[in-house]
């Protein structure tokens, strides 16, 4: 049953306890303001899945002294604002590939994608080598998709943050796509997370925000072992502010914008109970749930306070997603959250895909989203209203 969104308020979680650094591994890069780790909850994260990047920022803020004399927790000051987005694919090698080298892809909607933390979910591979996963698959429903690793540039130019990589894509080049892809990502200090374990947490103006992947696919946090999930999202939630969760999650096709109660199902394949998810992972501590996977859009709720966007769509798909109505329907969410992860204001901003596969602003995403989400979410819908702003119910 859904628990009514006009509830008393839960008491926040104790963010500010220190991280036991016994259950913390991490290796490293440096430079970006983000942190990558990994939480020992019986995961186990291999080399190539797992990085450290340390701050260059200025430590947190501390002030005064607490009763012993020692140094006060630091204090986080000011608001998170957040820039989500579907699913991105760039196009894939040797031929679908955009012109110009890609350096123009993001052009026509970069000023959408502003934000403290800036995600989306990154649908495929960066990377010259590994051998295709359809290789030795006559199936017609078999897509591989790998861009140039030196596409990672021109993500991080977007102004994206932090990328998921926890989807059925990341191993459509096995072992060697995997490497490469990290790498290229590595390369220009843009950090991802999804794989087996990670927490990425970046640091902003006094404020810890972790992201946390979860699909259920193999090598990454499988969001169908929900008890493992909510481990993992309290640990996030011991060690940061503010916590969002992305799911890759759900049926896919044009007529799937509806979310379905229960486990969802594609070509056989388990895509979990996103309902029960992102509940679960909210009571574990998370602020924000959003999602992708079914290549379509869908509701949004709110749940104990906190927004469940259970899909965005395409972003892009240059040359290999199939186009037209709800498939090229997006839109970019923007969101402000106080420090304890509170709901302040948001706003879905339309966009949506033109061929051969790349974004721009318009589209009928408002419309879209407002109608499935009084009629998935009935009295715990998000109220959209024409000029995208979000509200709680």
């Amino acid at each position: 049953m859904i628990r009514s969104v006009e509830r008393r308020p839960r008491p926040r979680r104790e963010r500010q306890n220190p991280v036991r650094r016994h259950r913390l591994f991490a290796l490293g890069l440096v430079g970006t303001g983000v942190v990558v780790v990994a939480a020992a909850f019986g995961f186990r994260a291999g080399s190539e899945d797992t990085a450290s990047v340390g701050s260059a920022q200025a430590p947190l803020r501390t002030t005064g002294t607490t009763a012993s004399g020692a140094p006060a927790p630091p204090r986080p000051a000011g608001n998170v604002r957040i820039a989500a987005v579907g699913d991105i694919v760039m196009g894939s090698l040797p031929d679908d590939l955009p012109p110009d080298d890609g350096a123009s892809f993001f052009d026509p909607v970069d000023d959408l994608l502003a934000g403290d933390v800036v995600l989306g979910n990154l649908e495929g591979t960066l990377t010259t080598g590994g051998s295709s996963k359809c290789d030795d698959n006559d199936s017609p429903n078999c897509f591989a998709f790998h861009a140039p690793p030196s596409y990672g540039r021109w993500l991080k130019k977007a102004g994206f943050t932090v990328l998921n990589l926890a989807n059925n894509h990341v191993d459509d080049f096995g072992a060697e796509g995997r490497r490469q892809t990290f790498a290229a990502l590595r390369s220009v200090n843009l950090p991802f997370t999804g794989r087996l374990g990670q927490i990425a947490i970046q640091r902003l103006h006094g404020i810890r925000v972790a992201v946390i992947g979860f699909a259920p696919d193999r090598g990454a946090n499988d969001l169908t072992n929900i008890p493992e999930a909510k481990r993992l999202t309290a640990r996030a939630a011991k060690m940061a502010d503010v916590v969002i969760v992305i799911m890759h999650a759900g049926a896919e096709g044009s007529d799937r914008t509806h979310v379905e109660p229960g486990t969802e199902y594609f070509l056989g394949e388990d895509r979990g109970d996103c309902y029960r998810f992102s509940r679960a992972v909210i009571d574990a501590g998370a602020d924000l749930v959003v999602g992708s996977g079914p290549h379509v859009m869908r509701g949004m709720e709110f749940y104990k306070g906190r927004l469940i966007a259970y899909s965005l769509g395409n972003f892009s798909g240059y040359k290999v997603l199939g186009l037209g109505g709800t498939l090229s329907t997006s839109g970019v969410l923007q969101l402000t959250l106080r420090p304890d992860g509170t709901y302040v204001s948001g706003r879905l901003r339309p966009t949506r895909i033109v061929e051969p596969g790349t974004p721009e602003p318009g589209g009928e995403a408002i419309d879209l989203v407002s109608s499935v989400s009084e009629e998935d979410f009935g009295p715990h819908a998000a109220h959209i209203s024409a000029d995208g702003t979000i509200q709680r119910p």
